[in-house]
Formats: structure tokens, C-alpha cells, sequence
């Protein structure tokens, strides 16, 4: 098992591309399923997660060759409707074949989904979304079975704004027969990026103002497309420039979708900006300041995946800050190690109080989940001694390369085997 080894006090200094967004290929790659050609996608980071999305793929029967960020998918040979246990239980986001698999197949069996440790992510919405389009839904031996001679378009009101419903139904309704229109649904660029897939692929899906409409097609025609870049890691990158008193450029290519943390940021006495036309991100620590004050909520408001890095940023920041967290109930995992490290935070509730302190300290730390594992190194990076955080197969879930990113800005950090 792999270990991270963390000499702390080295400020950060350079610039980086940003990799592939993993939020916004896991769903792309499983829409690979809706065709019934060879897809090939680009800009694919290489992760852990994606390779347990490839490899479920292929337990489906499709083919698949992946080599540097460059993937061809070859669904034309399907010939298993399962997804099972012991791949699922991995990862959340292996539900996304479900959709996809109703469209295509008219049947699909699916165990419950695993992944980070983050409380209760309820999938009723994507299996009440399922029986609107005219599927049968039933759970059997752990496994949930999805059945429909055809799916035919309707109104959708999700119950919560969901990132992974609203991908999945998305993915299901594009070959509905019908218009399907889509309430409360999720805003996230992820979703925008699916989108733009599978429209550019021959699906007619269009934004209102108060709904998305899907109006089915009888087939898409594979493309080439190049997945958008990692806001998450944008924002990673960023903070940890800005937690080791450094300066750093992040190439991009988008415009600005991390307004929310960028203005926390600004707050606290950064310098973040933005050149739309040279695709740069400018990330300069400035003297932090001020009592913040976070809730995170569906975008556009504050990303739950950044609460995390932002909570280890204010563990240094003078004054008192509260984070309220309102979107996972288990996502202050990060808080019990960074309390080893020195920080002053008590919780109270699904909201924590923080102190912020002068120092942090070297100890001995583990990750918990993918955006956790991720502050850890931003403390570490921030704290005076060597760190050693074990349990980094989370951080390698989500992170392309990151110690080779950071120790190329002059980040003196080891990937080690235990």
C-alpha cells in the first residue's frame, strides 16, 4: 500500500495544466453505451476510478484500448445487462450504466453502488425518474433489476437537484420515444458537458429555464470528444499554491465556473484571477484575514467537493469561520486529522467551528475519502515537519499524477510503499 511523504514549508511557485475532469467522464464514458459504433474520448485522466469504469464496460462486452488520456469504446458486442457487486461496491458511479443499459437493452441489473464513505446518497431518484419513463424497477438479491420494452419520454420532478440522477435520466431519455422534461434538475458543468456530448452526437436535448427537454432520437452518431477540464482539481491546485504563501498558473480552458470559491478566496485576502483569453488562472496568497463564513449547496453555490480544502485554508486564517455542510452528512471525515495537526475545530451538527491557529503541525494521517485525502495534503504541505499520510488509494481516485503536479512547483512530497 502506497504512503505519502510530506516535507512541509515549501511555498509553491510555477504552472500546471489541469487534468480531465473525472466528474464529467465517468458519465460520458458509461453514455458510450447509447451507441451502437465505436466512441472515442479524449482528455480521460488517468485514475482508478476510470479504470474501474472501463473495466465494468468491459465485463458488459464492450471494447475498450485507453493510453495516454486518449479512449475507444466499442459497445457493439454488449452482451452481459449486469454490473456486478464486487465492481459496483467500489464506486458510486457505476450506476451510471443504468441508464444507458434501460435505453439500449430494456433490461439491466445493478447492485446497490459503494464508494466514499460520505453518509447516505439515496439512488430512489434515479429509479422513481426510471418507472416515469415507463420502466419496471424492482430490488432482488441485493441487485437492482431495471425492465421496459421501450422507454417513452415524460415529466420528471426530482425530489433533490442530483448530479447522478439527472446524468442518468438524461442518458435514458435521449432515446425515449417522446420529449421528456426534467424539473429540479442539477446545474453542475459536468452536466453541461455530458450534454454537449451527446448533442453533438445527434441528441436533441435543450436547457429552458425551467426544465431541460429531451426530446428522443432514433440513434447517435459517434464523435471524437474532448472532456472538459477538473474544476475540483483547479480549485486543489490553486489552494495549495495559496497555502504555502506561493504563486501559481493553472492552465484552462473554461470560463470562470469556481466563482463561489474563488470569492471565499478573495475574502480570506487572496489573489485569484481569471484570463479568458489566455486560458490562465492566477492563483497569489495574499495575508489571510477575516471570519469566514461557508455553505455549500448545488451549483451554482458552493461545491461540497472543495468545503474540504477551503476547511484546511481556514484552519490558518486569523479569526473564526464557520463551514455549514449541506449536502453530505459524513463529509467532515478530514477534521479528527487535521485536529492532529493542531487545528482548532469543534462541529456541532452538520456545521463546524474554526479557529484558525498559526502553525500546523507533522503527524501521522490517513485519508478518507477522495476531497479529505486531498486537504491532508494541503496541510501537510502547510505544516512544519514531515507528514506521512497513509490510505492514498482515495487520492488516486480523484487525482491525476498529483504528487508529480505539486513537486514540479516545489512541493517536496514522496510517493512511498508502506
Amino acid at each position: 500500500m502506497d504512503s505519502f511523504r510530506i516535507i512541509g514549508g515549501q511555498p509553491l511557485f510555477g504552472q500546471l495544466t489541469i487534468s480531465g475532469s473525472k466528474n464529467a467522464a465517468l458519465p460520458i464514458i458509461a453514455a458510450s453505451l447509447l451507441f451502437k459504433e465505436k466512441v472515442t474520448l479524449t482528455n480521460i485522466p488517468e485514475l482508478a476510478d476510470i479504470r474501474t469504469m472501463i473495466k465494468l464496460l468491459n465485463i458488459l462486452g464492450a471494447e475498450t484500448t485507453f493510453e495516454n488520456n486518449r479512449l475507444t469504446i466499442d459497445p457493439t458486442d454488449l452482451r452481459s445487462d449486469q454490473a456486478p457487486y464486487e465492481l459496483v461496491k467500489t464506486m458510486r458511479a457505476s450506476i451510471y450504466v443504468m441508464g444507458p443499459l434501460l435505453a439500449t437493452k430494456g433490461h439491466t441489473r445493478v447492485s446497490f453502488p459503494g464508494g466514499c464513505s460520505l453518509g447516505v446518497r439515496p439512488i430512489d431518484i434515479h429509479l422513481k425518474g426510471f418507472e416515469k419513463l415507463g420502466a419496471s424497477i424492482e430490488v432482488n438479491g441485493g441487485d437492482i433489476v431495471g425492465k421496459a420494452k421501450y422507454l417513452k419520454g415524460s415529466e420528471i420532478n426530482l425530489g433533490f437537484p442530483s448530479v447522478g440522477a439527472t446524468c442518468n435520466l438524461i442518458m435514458a431519455a435521449v432515446l425515449a420515444k417522446g420529449i421528456t422534461k426534467m424539473k429540479n434538475f442539477a446545474k453542475e458543468p459536468e452536466i453541461w458537458d455530458l450534454v454537449e456530448f451527446l448533442n453533438r452526437s445527434g441528441a436533441k436535448i435543450m436547457r429552458k429555464e425551467e426544465y431541460i427537454e429531451i426530446e428522443g432520437v432514433e440513434a447517435l452518431s459517434p464523435i471524437e470528444y474532448s472532456v472538459m477540464p477538473d474544476r475540483i482539481e483547479l480549485g486543489t491546485l490553486g489552494a495549495a499554491a495559496l497555502i504555502t504563501g506561493g504563486e501559481i498558473k493553472l492552465k484552462w480552458q473554461h470560463s470562470d465556473i469556481i466563482s463561489s470559491f474563488r470569492e471565499k478566496l478573495e475574502d480570506m485576502g487572496h489573489h485569484v484571477h481569471l484570463d479568458e483569453e489566455e486560458g490562465i488562472y492566477t492563483f497569489k496568497a495574499g495575508k489571510m484575514k477575516g471570519n469566514i463564513d461557508v455553505r455549500t449547496l448545488p451549483y451554482p453555490g458552493f461545491p461540497t467537493d472543495l468545503q474540504p480544502l477551503l476547511g484546511v485554508l481556514l484552519s490558518l486564517n486569523k479569526g473564526t469561520s464557520h463551514i455549514h455542510e449541506t449536502i453530505f452528512e459524513n463529509r467532515f471525515m478530514w477534521v479528527p486529522e487535521l485536529e492532529r495537526m493542531g487545528a482548532d475545530i469543534h462541529k456541532e451538527g452538520e456545521s463546524i467551528i474554526i479557529n484558525g491557529v498559526k502553525t500546523l503541525q507533522a503527524a501521522p494521517i490517513m485519508a478518507s475519502d477522495i476531497r479529505a485525502g486531498a486537504s491532508l495534503v494541503l496541510a501537510a504541505l502547510a505544516a512544519k515537519g514531515e507528514t506521512i499520510i497513509r490510505r492514498i488509494y482515495h487520492i488516486d481516485r480523484g487525482y491525476e499524477n498529483l504528487e508529480k503536479k505539486l513537486s514540479s512547483v516545489g512541493a517536496k512530497i514522496f510517493r512511498e510503499k508502506i
